[in-house]
């Protein structure tokens, strides 16, 4: 069957569901009809069929999944036999509803999951789940398909009901409704599963200690089963393998010598993080061989950790050569799992597909591949991710041809780049046999001691969450007890109705085109709170005030706007509390992932607002390609109004016109699309040009993916616009952060960089002239005044210097004047980025004062690196990797606006991200900024939450992980965006920088209980304020933040940084003389001013 097959089938049962009347009894000929059709079912089929009627299993299983010893009828799994009948089960699944044989048809729905949640297809299973539970509250529905409500509310940005689903299972040792187990160690396989997707999105949130302990966790529980669940331990190795590419060394140094954790006993030798990695990966990969989804999975993470470690610094140069021959050999592995022609149906199969041919391409590229070969397979590639984002947004009809073409380029690059199959003697294994030689590990682990590291995790599962009330009609299922029901999962989200003050802006009442109300009566649309940013330089953060939620879940713009607001003294009991997915009550309401909600904005109310957008392969006319523009020092205004992106929407004329002083002479260049050369050609790897003022020069040339730009001196072939820069020739910026090359900074104030996964080959133009001398080997080694350090300095780094950061450990003797054309990344920029360099020596490489950067097209692919920072160790590390602009979100503040981005190397491949771009254009140096901030806070709210943790107060607070993507053009970097995790549900405003706060909401207690936490933790020097982003049960549950201004004597005062001003109005104003209850449980010594 097709998607669109598969899509109208599934319609028909909702429908049937929806339509079906409680009293009345179904006609003779239904009946006939369902015994008709559950006897035409195949042996196999019909026998697990009436197994999961008996509840044998919470998770259907494979027949390899639990067997020491496999045979060659065990090599099988059950996507080929639902795939192969799926017709018939569906047909199975509409008859039983009609019949009111509820049993058969939530056995039916439970079989059929797995495969349809793979083929994209499981909100509108999920929304059959629901009516039917509502109409036969007693007939019992699987933990399976409880779990993969939270994994769907995950991949759509509803962290806040993913995680109180799973912690309910975890803390009732998963009971559910009338679900019957009959034996502990299903019980036990629940909760293992459930602390696994829990720790996949605290992998999200960017908590990797926290999310590697629950991912071992859950192997404790796989291996302590009466037979090792095999698929369950594979998939927690392959997690953990990527966690662990994202940990920094000393939190891996605590994890690894945690006494609870035992994880030499599973890896073997763990003394390098990356390599530890590369081994549970391999592992996976053995474990999950009989699934072709599981190894190509597995096998691309082991190519990624391996690639990782062949850049680190700790890599012998001896053996860097090996490591990358072991990645190009795990990539070609996954690459293999699918033949040409053969059928993917999986977003998830899809991206991993991608992600897994172009990180075989950097590979091949640092193997020295002739340059022709990567460049076709790097165009192949970008292609394939603007057909992916389509495809992630298209329509079920539109799906299958844009698989289809994606797998072609696939196939492609596999072709090009020689993936030839290697010896496999087991038809039924997806595996070299050299891999069948890894040893098979013991651990002692039993369902005694799984039991007590659930017991320790407790207290933490039971705070995360607080329900509303049950939305189950007719149903005694509890909330909060043993019967917790499919449908009683709604968490709330606390959205005051503020009031104004006198000086307030007038609300507008303008909405957007197509914009729908909220439809539920009884849950009013919030009003969001407006209070501003005074002189905020992170002006989107603000303008997430703007959602609000629509009838189905999309993010939409809600009509009030203002410049400030009065501090608000207000009772929690007199608060307005909605829910965050209000399609919970209304029948028949079907569940939207993210990307349908983009869909249906972007292409209605949204898009018509936009500027004409082409696809990432096509090329603009020069009336496109070039933008006039006011460049100019920006002032930051203390009262910043949102507006939205939607037709009709009055945009201010500073926020549309750009900054308000010009420059003369301002030089405005495109950046090339064409792609990259190997390293081991002369080429502008080694050559800068000497005329870094020269104005673009010559024809406009048409660029294609697969061509090398040809013109010489600074002329260079036009890109599809995508991206422009702004050379300003006389002036100098208004960055509040200080220029490194004049002024000084203290090391251990800066923030640190996640491992984020990257990869692409670098674009390059043979026309850029050269200078060996464009590198971080060429910084100057007197601009960082000597700070503290995590651990102790090697002998051969100056003191002051980071000994983690690559240009620290090598500094070169040389001495030379920096490059001429700062952008333009040499070899050792590039083998500096990706092994990790401090905060200090990026700053001092890419700092500008002359060259800004911003989006002008939309719809466009490019090559990239990927930045994450850790304040932990202060290194940003980068991947090379693609990137694809996708449209704006209708969402803008003053300085900024959201795009969607899809990239190979984000965190979660089924999650959708938003990009952050200024809307006038800016230095590379203030996306850093803004990534460093919110990482910075990051690193103090997890200090935070350990406090709370151990001080008893049920509540947990993070901030959403923000990471930077450097846009290539060549070698030359051509714009930078910052990226996060989208987020759904209702966004409010706790405090901001000017000391002002919003005590309707519990949140903004413990946000200011945080503040002083912060104040104390960091030496009375930093306080993190301004808290926004999305609250449940009023703040006793889970906040999530984003976008906070932090007030610092650490680094020089700026637009949104008042240093000790800040902090003392903080703590006089905001926090106050008087310490609140949190505070006072958390035992804070008084927030004195020395």
């Amino acid at each position: 069957m097709d998607s669109q097959e598969v899509g109208v089938l599934l319609e028909e049962c909702v429908r049937a569901v929806a339509a079906a009347p409680r009293s009345a009894q179904p006609t003779e000929a239904q009946r006939l009809d369902y015994s008709s059709r559950t006897g035409s079912l195949c042996a196999e089929l019909a026998s697990l069929l009436q197994e999961a009627m008996e509840m044998k299993w919470p998770f259907v299983p494979e027949r390899w999944q639990y067997k020491q010893a496999v045979s060659a009828s065990d090599k099988t799994n059950l996507s080929d036999l639902i795939s192969k009948h799926l017709s018939q089960l569906l047909a199975v699944l509409k008859a039983s509803i009609l019949a009111q044989e509820a049993g058969t048809a939530l056995a039916a729905v439970f079989l059929a999951d797995r495969f349809l949640y793979w083929t994209d297809e499981s909100s509108r299973l999920l929304e059959i789940t629901k009516l039917l539970h509502r109409r036969h509250p007693d007939t019992p529905v699987a933990p399976q398909l409880v779990i993969r409500q939270a994994r769907v509310y995950v991949n759509s940005g509803k962290l806040q009901k993913a995680e109180y689903i799973l912690s309910s299972l975890i803390n009732n040792s998963g009971a559910t409704g009338c679900w019957a187990y009959h034996s502990e160690s299903d019980r036990a396989l629940v909760q293992a599963v459930s602390v696994q997707v829990r720790g996949m999105i605290l992998q999200k949130l960017g908590l990797w200690p926290e999310a590697a302990e629950l991912i071992w966790a859950s192997l404790v529980g796989y291996y302590a089963l009466p037979q090792p669940d095999k698929k369950g331990i594979g998939t927690s190795l392959g997690i953990l393998a990527n966690i662990l590419v994202s940990m920094n060394d000393e939190d891996f140094h605590t994890f690894r010598t945690n006494p609870d954790i035992d994880l030499q006993s599973l890896l073997g030798d763990t003394s390098h993080r990356l390599l530890s990695a590369a081994r549970a990966a391999k592992m996976a990969v053995v474990y999950s061989q009989f699934t072709s989804l599981y190894v190509l999975t597995n096998a691309a993470t082991q190519g990624t950790c391996l690639l990782s470690y062949s850049f680190s610094a700790d890599c012998p140069a001896s053996q860097r050569q090996s490591f990358l021959l072991q990645a190009r050999e795990a990539f070609t592995i996954g690459l293999l799992t699918k033949s040409e022609g053969e059928r993917v149906t999986s977003k998830q199969e899809l991206h991993t597909f991608l992600k897994a041919a172009y990180s075989l391409t950097v590979a091949h590229k640092w193997l020295g591949t002739a340059e022709e070969a990567v460049a076709r397979a790097s165009e192949a590639c970008q292609k394939a991710l603007a057909h992916f984002y389509d495809y992630c947004n298209a329509n079920t009809e539109d799906k299958d041809s844009l698989c289809a073409e994606i797998t072609h380029l696939v196939g492609q690059v596999k072709l090009v780049l020689q993936a030839e199959p290697f010896l496999n003697s087991d038809g039924g294994s997806f595996i070299p046999d050299s891999y069948r030689i890894i040893e098979d590990t013991s651990v002692a682990f039993t369902l005694e001691g799984f039991a007590k590291v659930m017991q320790r995790f407790h207290k933490c599962q039971a705070s995360l969450c607080v329900p509303t009330k049950p939305n189950c009609k007719g149903s005694k299922d509890e909330t909060d007890g043993a019967r917790l029901c499919i449908t009683a999962l709604a968490t709330t989200t606390c959205t005051a109705n503020s009031e104004r003050s006198a000086d307030a802006r007038k609300e507008s009442k303008e909405k957007p085109k197509g914009e729908k109300p909220h439809s539920s009566a009884a849950h009013p649309p919030p009003k969001c709170d407006t209070r501003t940013t005074v002189g905020s330089t992170d002006s989107l953060g603000s303008s997430w005030q703007k959602l609000s939620l629509s009838s189905r879940g999309s993010p939409r713009p809600s009509s009030s706007t203002g410049s400030n607001v009065i501090k608000r003294e207000a009772n929690a009991s007199n608060q307005s509390l909605v829910t965050t997915e209000v399609d919970d009550d209304t029948t028949g309401s079907a569940l939207r992932s993210a990307e349908e909600d983009k869909k249906r904005d972007l292409r209605g109310n949204l898009v018509n607002s936009l500027p004409p957008t082409s696809s990432s392969s096509s090329t603009s006319s020069d009336s496109e390609k070039f933008e006039a523009i006011q460049a100019g020092i920006e002032t930051l205004g203390t009262g910043e109004e949102w507006t939205t992106e939607a037709v009709g929407a009055r945009l201010k004329a500073s926020a549309a016109a750009g900054a308000a002083q010009s420059f003369s002479q301002p030089t405005v260049r495109t950046s090339s699309g064409s792609l990259g050369d190997s390293f081991s050609s002369q080429s502008s790897w080694e050559r800068m040009s000497a005329e870094p003022n020269s104005p673009t020069n010559g024809k406009s040339q048409p660029s294609s993916p697969s061509k090398v730009g040809t013109s010489s001196s600074r002329k260079s072939s036009d890109s599809d616009g995508s991206f422009f820069l702004l050379e300003r020739l006389d002036s100098k910026s208004s960055d509040s952060a200080p220029d490194p090359t004049t002024k000084k900074h203290t090391r251990g104030s800066e923030v640190t960089p996640h491992p984020n996964v990257s990869q692409f080959v670098p674009e390059q133009r043979a026309s850029t002239e050269a200078s060996a001398e464009s590198s971080f080997e060429m910084l100057r080694e007197d601009q960082s005044e000597p700070g503290k350090v995590l651990s102790p300095e090697p002998a051969n780094v100056p003191k002051g210097k980071n000994p983690l950061c690559y240009r620290c450990l090598k500094p070169s003797a040389a001495a030379g004047a920096p490059p001429e054309r700062q952008y333009a990344l040499s070899r050792q920029d590039f083998l500096a980025l990706l092994a990790g360099v401090c905060h200090e020596c990026l700053l001092e490489r890419l700092h500008s004062d002359k060259t800004q950067f911003k989006v002008k097209n939309h719809r466009t692919g490019h090559s990239a690196l990927h930045l994450k920072f850790s304040k932990a160790t202060g290194l940003w590390t980068a991947r090379e990797t693609c990137i694809y602009i996708g449209e704006p979100t209708g969402m803008r503040g003053k300085q900024r606006r959201a795009l969607w981005v899809q990239f190979l190397h984000q965190e979660e491949r089924l999650s959708s991200y938003v990009g952050k771009d200024y809307l006038n254009p800016k230095e590379v140096q203030f996306h850093l900024k803004d990534v460093e901030r919110q990482m910075t806070a990051q690193y103090y709210v997890t200090e935070f939450n350990k406090s709370l943790y151990d001080n008893e107060v049920t509540a947990q607070i993070f901030f959403i992980p923000s990471e930077a993507v450097l846009i290539l053009d060549g070698n030359e970097i051509a714009g930078c965006v910052t990226v996060e995790p989208y987020m759904r549900g209702d966004f409010v405003k706790l405090t901001n920088n000017a000391g002002e706060k919003d005590e309707s909401f519990q949140a903004t207690e413990y946000g200011l209980a945080f503040g002083h936490f912060t104040y104390l933790f960091s030496g009375c020097q930093e306080v993190v304020v301004d808290l926004q982003g999305w609250v449940t049960a009023n703040g006793k549950g889970l906040t999530y933040l984003t976008d906070p201004q932090i007030h610092s004597t650490k680094t020089p005062r700026g637009p949104a940084n008042f240093a000790a001003a800040g902090l003392r109005r903080f703590l006089e104003e905001q926090h106050g003389p008087e310490c609140n209850a949190i505070c006072r449980r958390l035992k804070l010594p008084p927030a004195v001013r020395s």
